[in-house]
């Protein structure tokens, strides 16, 4: 009987995924399997090549078409009977508001980002609605219930922020090959494909030097009479030769660090070298153009010797010349772009070799600049059923045996899930309590835009405020608001008010139901 009562709830259930990743692919195959019959998902992403080892509802020919609606068809083709509707769209778009919310008996989550999972949490908690939450990281793993006064919500406890690094360490004194990473990707990169204005701290002069022409201020451009191996090479001297010099100059940064060593091309690369990389990418499509194949290094987990990085840093920089003239000056760094990963991790190496740091594989470095930890198929596969497990209960309303799971790495335990009881509602928490927030600000420094970038969208994590003086509204955003209006409130941004900040959290949900995360701030 309680069996059949439970398939019952299953088959009567709507559902709405969140995510058509590496969770969700998993998460869909288990929910059609446990007989599910109404699935909606939201994916606002396309397939990578990079996708293919762990989503396996895609395959080669899917690259480039939308997560959601590939997933779909391939669920469908052994689960021909039930309902999956598929959104390639983004979920903070308009239409998916608090009354989209409601249709649904509960909410899974499979997302990769804390914006969006505190988005979709905020819905939830509008339209009353359980959530269950998870994520991966490797062979780690975790699985979360979230009901309205009766748990904790995805926001009671603090998330850790990114991890940041001193600018003095990326640009002088490197000592980790994250460091490197962060210099190519964040500086080198950008500096030579990016916006070319923008200053950094590879534009070094030599303070020593009576003619600087050298090394001014356009040291990146390329110079009419010079070909792009001579401009590689040059690059190539700048950074990782005059540069460590320059740094090298300044003896008390090195008085209890190892110094590094300056390399310069001619001595690690003699010309004739650089010859042989040639036309050598044939086979290698236009929008597919690699480093790696032109000089046929074929395996990413091999780690390239200082003459093997050298040579891809020359050819990945002629090839974006060559193949990609175009978008330079304003590319940004993507790790799903084969050369831009290929350069970066070239980069990386020399420098670390110039500071006696070990260097990494293309694999390990596009993990590392990507920041990626590379995902498991198992470890999604076994969160996936555990989003089942939990969004059978819920339906069941089964509040006693609710669980969070956390799949853990303990073999010499034995352990690998460790169910525990969800937590109470954090009273402290600003999202989903009735304790008010209340900040008092500086007006002889604080203007309106920094307490709407600081503190509502980076704090609190309220991506359109409405914030009014009474009965008078200082700030609002939306994609309706007049061309007066608008100027208004960014001259208003610019002002310096003192207030007293007084947040009602629950009063944000029913604000403004187009938009759950606007928020009524009164002063």
């Amino acid at each position: 009987m309680a069996a059949q009562e439970q398939l019952s709830a299953i088959k009567r259930a709507k559902v709405l995924m969140v995510g058509a990743g590496g969770i969700g692919c998993e998460l869909l195959k288990t929910l059609a399997l446990s007989g599910f019959q109404d699935i909606h998902i939201i994916d606002m992403d396309t397939i990578e090549v990079s996708n293919l080892n762990r989503q396996f509802l895609f395959r080669q020919s899917h690259v480039g078409q939308s997560k959601a609606k590939v997933a779909r068809d391939a669920v469908l083709r052994f689960r021909p009977n039930i309902s999956i509707t598929p959104y390639h769209a983004n979920v903070k778009e308009s239409r998916f508001n608090v009354d989209f919310f409601k249709e649904f008996d509960v909410v899974l989550n499979g997302l990769d980002n804390l914006d969006a999972r505190r988005h979709v949490n905020r819905l939830c908690l509008a339209a009353d609605i359980p959530l269950v939450e998870s994520g991966t990281t490797g062979f780690l793993g975790q699985v979360t219930v979230h009901l309205k006064g009766k748990t904790e919500c995805y926001e009671c406890q603090p998330k850790p922020a990114p991890k940041t690094y001193p600018v003095c360490t990326i640009t002088s004194t490197p000592s980790k090959f994250v460091h490197c990473i962060v210099w190519a990707k964040d500086l080198l990169f950008a500096k030579l494909f990016g916006d070319k204005n923008q200053e950094n701290d590879l534009n070094v002069r030599s303070s020593d030097t009576a003619n600087s022409s050298e090394h001014s201020e356009d040291v990146f451009e390329c110079r009419k009479d010079e070909d792009i191996e001579r401009y590689g090479r040059r690059i190539y001297d700048h950074v990782f030769g005059h540069n460590i010099e320059v740094a090298l100059s300044n003896e008390e940064t090195w008085k209890n660090r190892n110094k590094p060593r300056p390399i310069y091309s001619k001595d690690v690369l003699p010309e004739k070298q650089t010859k042989e990389n040639g036309n050598k990418e044939k086979g290698c499509a236009a929008d597919d153009v690699s480093a790696m194949v032109s000089l046929s290094l074929k395996n990413p987990q091999d780690i390239w010797s200082l003459v093997e990085n050298s040579r891809v840093f020359l050819e990945a920089l002629r090839l974006f010349f060559l193949k990609r003239e175009k978008d330079i000056g304003n590319l940004t760094f993507d790790k799903d772009d084969q050369l831009a990963v290929e350069f970066v991790t070239a980069a990386a190496n020399i420098r670390a070799s110039s500071f006696g740091i070990p260097l990494h594989s293309l694999f390990e470095a596009k993990g590392i600049a990507g920041n990626i930890v590379h995902a498991v198929a198992t470890t999604n596969a076994i969160i996936a059923g555990l989003i089942v497990i939990e969004a059978i209960k819920v339906l069941q309303k089964d509040n006693n045996n609710y669980r969070m799971t956390y799949c853990l790495e303990h073999p010499s335990r034995k352990l690998l899930l460790m169910p525990v009881e969800p937590y109470e509602p954090n009273r402290s928490c600003y999202v989903c309590s009735e304790t008010p927030v209340s900040l008092e600000v500086n007006t002889q420094r604080s203007k309106l835009r920094d307490f709407v970038e600081k503190i509502i969208k980076a704090k609190l994590g309220m991506n359109f405020p409405l914030i009014m003086q009474g009965a008078s509204i200082l700030y609002e955003v939306g994609e309706d608001l007049e061309e007066d209006m608008v100027a208004i409130y960014a001259a208003n941004l610019e002002k310096v008010k003192f207030f007293i900040f007084v947040f009602e959290p629950n009063s944000f949900y029913t604000w403004h139901k187009k938009w759950y995360d606007n928020c009524g701030l009164f002063f």
